[in-house]
């Protein structure tokens, strides 16, 4: 072998070395998210970050809502450790701080504007004056509606419908034949899916999960007039396999055409706008969610955030993340490359005060539903919990997910609606009483 080859060698060696030396310096935050499309466009905009932070690796694991949630609560619940970064929600944090389960945020940049937060949503983060959690979204729920089709069937959207209103445009709006459902919303089984919805949805037919002594309300007729006239209003107006189909499925529907009204998170409102995925993006109106002249409207409150679970050993990494994601610049690189109907909504007052996200045609009436939703009083009756589609309680999310395949079950027709809201009556008591609640 020459000098000259043992050279070059020598420095392919080294340079092979510093390679490793440099890839073992990084550190990688594995970063757990919803399959939700903001949080898939935020992955294809890291590389500002990156460049930023060449010392950060990233490595992402993405999940259909559900699971993400049964995923990070065993997780965090057992010290798993697995991730350094968890997309969580409204309901978890103020549980998960409490059990000391999260790092504190209060300390994060003074030009990431903790002050800028919209208060909704801030408090919902907040337990003793510390930010456990970092917003990337929020958002309420709103009926997201086909114009053309309400014009066709003779009819006006108020912009406060009642169900009724909501049932006889359904109806109206149905056509079966061109696969053309007047109504859209949440079927699939789970505590963050139906009975999200469904929740809310009771709340203003003045029904409640418990009355003040924590005893289940299933049994009593505000559960019973809610649930019928969501299966009966599915049943006349509402797609084929509903029972199947969530947040994901439903937006699908609607960005095809096959939608004539939608309630869910008014988050979704960018993606049927968005004329490169919606075939009806020129054809949306929006509206409150419906009530029943009882006081409450059928609308929740709801930030998905990221939240750095406690003893990750790359705490310093995740916060420079966390602070990147949720900032006012991240916004405005969002709106620079695809234009202000697509940043992340629903979380910081500049939002909203700016001139050209208020050109947005949903930008007010998604504020209006944020800032009407009332977490803290959330039913037509006095109740002993705080949340409007989820009780804030440990025992919830099991709870709550039984009582959504409950629930399911009954819109896909293999149990009545007496049977549905007898077993969910039974189980919640069974579970309440093993927790010690009564």
């Amino acid at each position: 072998m020459t000098t000259t080859m043992r050279a070059l060698l020598g420095a392919t060696a080294l340079c092979a070395a510093g390679g490793i030396a440099a890839a073992q310096d990084k550190t990688t935050l594995t970063i757990a998210t919803v399959n939700n499309g903001d949080m898939i466009r935020m992955q294809g905009m890291t590389d500002s970050f990156l460049e930023a932070n060449p010392d950060i690796a990233l490595e992402w694991v993405t999940l259909e809502e559900n699971v993400l949630r049964q995923r990070v609560t065993t997780d965090i619940a057992t010290g798993g450790g697995q991730y350094d970064v968890m997309t969580i929600g409204t309901y978890e944090v103020p549980i998960w701080a409490k059990q000391g389960w999260l790092v504190s945020l209060s300390d994060l940049p003074e030009e990431w504007d903790a002050d800028d937060l919209l208060p909704a949503v801030a408090e919902g983060l907040t337990v003793d004056g510390e930010l456990y959690a970092a917003p990337f979204y929020g958002e309420s729920s709103m009926v997201m509606y086909r114009t053309d089709l309400m014009e066709e069937a003779g009819l006006e959207m108020p912009e406060e419908p009642t169900w009724e209103f909501i049932r006889e445009a359904a109806a109206a709006m149905t056509d079966r034949d061109a696969e053309i459902y007047g109504i859209c919303a949440r079927g699939k089984a789970g505590w963050g899916e139906n009975t999200a919805f469904l929740t809310a949805m009771a709340n203003s037919f003045g029904a409640k999960w418990f009355d003040e002594d924590w005893n289940a309300q299933f049994d009593q007729q505000p559960w019973k007039d809610t649930l019928e006239f969501y299966v009966g209003m599915m049943n006349e107006s509402g797609p084929p396999g509903a029972s199947g189909n969530g947040f994901n499925e439903n937006l699908a529907l609607f960005q095809q055409g096959k939608c004539g009204m939608w309630i869910d998170a008014t988050v979704a409102a960018s993606f049927v706008t968005n004329p490169d995925d919606s075939v009806v993006a020129d054809k949306v109106g929006f509206a409150l969610a419906p009530d029943t002249g009882l006081g409450k409207r059928g609308n929740w409150l709801w930030a998905w955030s990221l939240g750095i679970p406690a003893g990750t050993d790359a705490e310093e990494a995740a916060k420079k993340f966390v602070a990147w994601a949720t900032s006012k610049e991240y916004t405005e690189m969002v709106a620079e490359a695809e234009g202000w109907a697509n940043v992340p909504p629903g979380t910081r007052t500049s939002l909203y005060e700016n001139e050209e996200y208020a050109q947005v045609p949903f930008a007010e009436m998604t504020l209006r539903s944020i800032q009407s939703a009332d977490p803290t009083n959330p039913t037509v009756d006095p109740v002993p919990y705080t949340g409007i589609q989820f009780v804030a309680i440990p025992e919830f999310q099991g709870i709550g997910t039984a009582v959504g395949q409950q629930f399911s079950a009954a819109l896909a027709g293999t149990t009545s609606i007496d049977d549905a809201l007898a077993n969910a009556q039974a189980l919640t008591v069974d579970e309440m009483e093993d927790a010690g609640y009564n």
